[in-house]
């Protein structure tokens, strides 16, 4: 590229003065100037582009990479599935048969001496916590033996309260 020093513009100004003139010679430097300017900002936009398109190209080939891992992990979430069915299908199965050997699965069955088969379903029972208040997660007798503020004061209240007290 040209390298332009101080002695080299000082040549240029003044064949330019020559030529042109010293009455249009402002009107032609900031033209110049401005040319210049939207040069250097084609070239920067040239540039950011250039950075943009590399970014994406780096940004398809991650994508790419993380789209086979997810196709990998899938394939092996399936394949275990179809293990974990083919286990539970057997076990049914198993269930099944011993249900024909003598010891029904079904409704209105009763087991071989003639009883009624019947489930045991637990009742409900509320768990007795009381959610509406707020357990403290330090104890009281902590607190107490360390003077924690337990309560809350407002700052009037506090200064009143530790005010030094006049003899009348």
């Amino acid at each position: 590229m040209i390298e332009l020093g101080l002695s080299k513009m000082a040549l240029i100004g003044a064949v330019a003065l020559i030529v042109i003139g010293p009455e249009k010679l402002p009107r032609v430097a900031r033209t110049v100037g401005t040319l210049l300017g939207k040069a250097q900002r084609y070239v920067a936009d040239v540039k950011a582009e250039v950075n943009r398109s590399m970014e994406l190209d780096e940004l398809r080939k991650m994508k790419e990479s993380v789209e086979s891992a997810a196709r990998e992990v899938e394939r092996s979430i399936h394949t275990s599935a179809s293990d974990f069915q083919r286990g539970l299908d057997e076990t049914v199965a198993g269930l099944e048969a011993a249900g024909d050997a003598g010891f029904p699965l079904d409704e209105g069955a009763s087991y071989p001496d003639g009883s009624p088969a019947t489930a045991v379903v637990p009742s409900y029972r509320h768990p007795g916590k009381k959610w509406r208040l707020k357990r403290a997660a330090v104890p009281h007798w902590y607190k107490a033996r360390a003077g924690v503020r337990t309560h809350v004061q407002s700052g009037a209240a506090r200064v009143a309260r530790f005010r030094p007290r006049r003899f009348h």
